[in-house]
């Protein structure tokens, strides 16, 4: 497997579009994106469970109902959420869409993001269509830049793999800096792969990625209500197509999980205000489940946040957050250390502070990468999560985000 440029565009078959179309005021930043498939391929999606959801994944869910999907059509701006004539919108930018591709609209994914509760104005997104339809090309970072709200940097990755003895390529982009919380999907991300794979795998395989990366992402401890991942496999790289489990399936996991964990890293450092990406790994756990339940606990902990912030030691914070995650741990076994790339140090051993030096600590925890180790001592099963640290642009960025 091979990084690679080209991002949704990567894989055979794929072209992207981002355009202004209006729905923003800034006319610098592009508020529209379209990703298109030559060929209907093999869609699969998982949503937010947020109980309030955005009309587009009502919408989605619908047109992939058959696992089958041709186009994705994202705008920025406005999320489409908690209004009346929220589904007709939806269902409007799937015809337009359909329309001027020349595909049926129950193929097209439709998202939004940005403000709750404000009626979406459909018009502009007609008038921006032709624009949108005739700049389709190798253009996944117009595409990644149209679906940025807060977000401060482009995020788009793409690997090549081998399937049965063919080359393949799995890309894709995603948005997202604040409300974004372990919940199932927590962003919007779109990934898109030349790989021949029936729909049931295909949904399994995003299933199972997702409960491992995307899932254990926090910022800020809000679930949004427009979050999705969504994949489409048009299969133009000719492999055999993957219809069970096995060492093709697994191939196609590892690539999937790949692009996706290298998109988690970069949703979690590009956090709303933050200066620090964080990396909570917990080891020695009796089940997975207590691994990943204690690991979100310490990386959604906002004294754990702020404590990284200011390049505290504070490792108190880290078993706080460990004794009320509700996890079965013997907090009298565990083990804590600080890591970045200037070196590594124990401050907790048998859960009880150890000496350490506050110089090289405070060194360690003044870079912008930091890993939270955590080692319990009670089983084998581990799992990581990621997230930032939390600062004065948060309060800022979210005290105005209307205006």
């Amino acid at each position: 497997m091979e990084q690679i440029s080209g991002g949704v565009c990567a894989a055979q078959g794929f072209t992207a579009a981002g355009v202004h179309c209006g729905i923003r005021k800034n006319k610098d930043k592009r508020d529209l994106a379209l990703i298109y498939s030559q060929v209907p391929a093999s869609a699969a999606s998982v949503y937010t469970s947020n109980l309030v959801k955005g009309a587009p994944l009502t919408v989605t869910k619908a047109h992939l109902a058959d696992g089958v999907a041709q186009a994705i059509v994202c705008n920025s701006g406005n999320a489409n959420t908690c209004n009346a004539d929220g589904i007709q919108v939806a269902q409007e930018m799937c015809r337009l869409t359909g329309a001027a591709l020349g595909i049926d609209p129950h193929n097209v994914v439709v998202a939004s993001t940005g403000v709750i509760g404000q009626r979406l104005d459909v018009a502009p997104i007609a008038a921006a269509m032709p624009q949108l339809v005739s700049e389709l090309g190798d253009h996944s970072e117009e595409a990644a830049e149209a679906i940025m709200t807060t977000d401060t940097m482009l995020k788009e990755v793409a690997v090549s793999f081998e399937i049965g003895g063919k080359t393949c390529k799995l890309g894709g982009i995603a948005k997202g800096s604040g409300m974004i919380h372990p919940d199932l999907a927590t962003m919007l991300v779109f990934l898109t792969t030349d790989c021949a794979i029936a729909p049931a795998m295909l949904e399994k395989a995003l299933k199972l990625d997702v409960a491992k990366t995307f899932n254990m992402v926090s910022v800020d401890g809000d679930t949004s209500t427009n979050d999705m991942v969504t994949i489409l496999a048009n299969g133009m790289a000719g492999n055999a197509p993957i219809t069970a489990e096995g060492p093709d399936f697994a191939a196609f996991m590892e690539a999937l999980n790949s692009v996706t964990l290298f998109l988690c890293r970069c949703i979690a450092g590009d956090g709303e205000g933050a200066t620090k990406l964080l990396e909570c790994r917990v080891t020695g756990a009796k089940t997975e489940a207590d691994a990943k339940t204690i690991a979100k606990s310490i990386i959604c902990s906002s004294l754990t946040k702020a404590a990284m912030f200011g390049a505290d030691a504070n490792w108190g914070r880290v078993l706080c957050a460990i004794g009320y995650s509700g996890a079965a741990v013997d907090v009298s076994r565990v083990d804590v250390s600080f890591a970045s790339c200037r070196g590594q140090i124990l401050v907790c051993q048998n859960g009880a502070g150890v000496d350490f030096s506050e110089e090289f600590a405070k060194e360690i925890l003044l870079e912008d990468s930091i890993d939270i180790v955590v080692t319990l001592h009670d089983g084998e099963a581990a799992a990581t999560a990621w997230g930032c640290d939390l600062t004065y642009d948060y309060v800022k960025i979210n005290g105005d985000y209307r205006t």
